[in-house]
Order: structure tokens, then sequence, then C-alpha cells
């Protein structure tokens, strides 16, 4: 009987794992949104944003995690952000260390601009466990429009992600 209930378990997490990794999202179609939000650590994640601001589908960008050190100039400098583009519309957020603490950044800008809309932008296997905190982290009726970056992810960062994932969620639904 226990080695049955194991058995279902595992299966259970295999299934599981497998879904995730053959389902990752892809990149968001043209919608608009009041903003666009880049959770840093990916090749890729930061152009994806600067893109959708200037295209013009967000008003505004806020990267999350971005390295004390990094200067505001040199962030424009290396990704090539007008200076225009960075005074209108670009905040750096330098507090976040990790995923759950980008969700808490990123609800403390959003509340400050008092926007209803937000396009998360982070790699594909990255997706959702950062949907997870990030949807749990903002006001109910905020509207998040995933934009996946893609990626060719390796076997053990699939296989890592989803352990992340899984605890992430666990650790949610705990009573604080």
């Amino acid at each position: 009987m226990i080695l049955r209930f194991f058995a279902a378990l595992f299966l259970i997490y295999a299934f599981g794992f497998l879904a995730f990794a053959v389902s990752l999202p892809a990149p968001a179609a043209k919608t608009e949104t009041h903003a666009v939000i880049v959770l840093t650590g990916g090749a890729g994640r930061i152009d994806r944003g600067i893109e959708v601001v200037e295209s013009g589908l967000a008003k505004e960008m806020f990267v999350s995690g971005v390295d004390p050190e990094v200067k505001p100039a040199e962030f424009a400098e290396q990704f090539e952000v007008s200076r225009r583009t960075m005074d209108c519309c670009v905040t750096l957020g330098f507090l976040a260390v990790d995923t759950r603490s980008n969700a808490g950044e990123v609800a403390e800008w959003m509340k400050e601009k008092e926007f209803t809309s937000v396009r998360l932008v982070t790699t594909d296997w990255h997706m959702a466990r950062a949907y997870s905190e990030v949807s749990g982290s903002l006001p109910e009726g905020t509207t998040i429009v995933k934009d996946a970056v893609v990626s060719h992810p390796d076997l053990g960062t699939l296989f890592l992600e989803y352990n992340k994932l899984l605890a992430s969620e666990i650790s949610q639904g705990l009573p604080v």
C-alpha cells in the first residue's frame, strides 16, 4: 500500500515535470499594457523590455533585481537606451535578490504608479514561478501579460526550476 502511494506520487511528479518542460511559454502578442516588468538574470530579458517600451506597447519599464553597483548611465550605455527613454520610461530596482523579492519590489512600484496592467518579461523556463510570485503580490484585478524570452534550457536547468516552482507553490500556500 505504501509502495503504491509513493509510486503514484512519483508518477504525478514525473508527469508534472514533463508537462512543465514541454509547455514553456512563448513571447506575448502585441498587447498594450501600462508597464513592462523585467526580472534580471537571463539573456534577452532587458532587450525585450526596451523593445516593448520603444514600440509603444507599454508606457514605462521597471527592471527588478539590478545590481546596486550599476549606475543608470552604465545601464543605458550597455543596453543602448537613449537618455530620453531612460529619463521618461525606465526605473531600475536595486532591492531584489531573488524571484520572491522581485515580486515585492514590483508590487511596491506598481502600487506607487497605480498601474492596473503589466507585461512580465522573463526567460521561458522561469515564467511559471515568476508569474506565480508576482501575481500573488499584486492587487486582485491586475492584468498580467506573460512575455517569455525564448531560450534553450538544458535538462538540469529545467529540473532545478521545476523543483523551485514546486517549493514556491507549497510555501505560498502555507499560513504566515
